[in-house]
């Protein structure tokens, strides 16, 4: 998973990537260490979602930028817009089924436009 850590690639990684998942951790932190690798293979299913991996201690300013209050958190991202938020506890079975979700409908609508992103909201 890619490593940001700085505010200005978060914003420029979800502006440019249609699909785009962020992964927000901290350092000490155990249920996001053992979660991470957890998310990678289930993200190896969805091969174009791009995804990047962000530590909190490095871009502490991600908080107040995406409302983020507790980690770890998963946050989906379809042409800039937030669709799914997962946090603190996530059961993977759901994530998943919504991942595959989005991913089916946005891949199948055949367009990549804004309408695109309503339909899916």
């Amino acid at each position: 998973m890619k490593e940001l850590n700085k505010i200005e690639d978060i914003k420029t990684f979800i502006k440019n990537n249609d699909l785009a998942f962020i992964y927000v951790s901290s350092v000490g932190c155990s249920v996001c260490s053992a979660l991470l690798p957890k998310i990678e293979e289930l993200l190896k299913k969805y091969p174009k979602i791009q995804n990047c991996h962000v530590r909190l201690e490095e871009v502490p300013e991600i908080s107040g930028e995406y409302s983020i209050f507790t980690i770890p958190v998963l946050i989906l991202f379809i042409q800039g817009k937030e669709a799914i938020r997962e946090s603190r506890y996530v059961v993977m079975e759901e994530l998943d089924r919504k991942a595959a979700r989005y991913y089916t409908m946005f891949l199948s609508s055949g367009k990549h436009a804004e309408d695109s992103v309503i339909k899916l909201s």
